[in-house]
Parts: C-alpha cells; sequence; structure tokens
C-alpha cells in the first residue's frame, strides 16, 4: 500500500484546498507601498524557509502519533459500523417490515371495507 503512496502529489482530493500557505497568499504589498527589493526577496526566503522547517519538525515530533490517533479513530468508527450499528440497523428493518404487514393488513380489513360503503354511498350523490 505505501508502494502506491504519491509522494508528489500528496493531497489528489484537494483536502485542504482551504489551507493557503504560500508567500504569495499572505503577503502582498499594494501599489505605493513596496519594501526595499532586497527586503521583499529576503523576507520571500526566510517566510519559506521558517515554514517548511518548522513544519517538518512539527510533523517530525507529531506526525506520526496524531497519524497513528487518527488511524485508532477511524478504526473505531469502522468497528462499531461493521459490528454494531448495520446490524442494529438490519433489526430495526426486519422488525419494522413486521409491523408494515401487520398495519397494512389491519387497515385492509378495518378500513377499507368502510372507505368502500362511503365510496359506494357518495358515489350516487348528485349536485
Amino acid at each position: 500500500m505505501a508502494d502506491a503512496l504519491d509522494l508528489i502529489n500528496r493531497d489528489p482530493n484537494n483536502l485542504n484546498d482551504h489551507i493557503k500557505v504560500c508567500f504569495e497568499d499572505v503577503l502582498g504589498e499594494p501599489e505605493g507601498a513596496h519594501a526595499i527589493d532586497c527586503v521583499w526577496k529576503l523576507a520571500y526566503t526566510c517566510f519559506n524557509c521558517w515554514l517548511g522547517l518548522c513544519y517538518k519538525i512539527s510533523t517530525l515530533l507529531c506526525g506520526i502519533c496524531i497519524a497513528a490517533e487518527w488511524g485508532c479513530a477511524f478504526a473505531e468508527i469502522a468497528f462499531y459500523h461493521v459490528w454494531f450499528i448495520t446490524p442494529a440497523l438490519k433489526y430495526c428493518e426486519l422488525n419494522c417490515a413486521v409491523c408494515t404487514k401487520l398495519l397494512k393488513t389491519c387497515t385492509q380489513c378495518c378500513c377499507e371495507p368502510c372507505c368502500e360503503a362511503f365510496g359506494a354511498f357518495f358515489i350516487h350523490c348528485k349536485k
């Protein structure tokens, strides 16, 4: 599974498009308010350097543990759905089918003759 891991496009489903971390998406100088070119270039370099360094250190220290925690959380959800929620829903579905059949039979036996009688009575009424 790790062999098929795409190390270039690490967000193929665009889950994190809302997180913009490029220099141009965070900092921008409007016309008429420009820093000295060397300051702007150094700011760009510092931003990208510290962004990359801090992100890599954070993921190195926390990423594996957080991934393990999320793996456990989603395993728990899958476990509950497979072994509890889906069987419970199927149990309810089967019991409700019996109740539906019982109510349908009672309606056909009790209400349908009355409705047919009223229909036969009112069909002969004219304006």
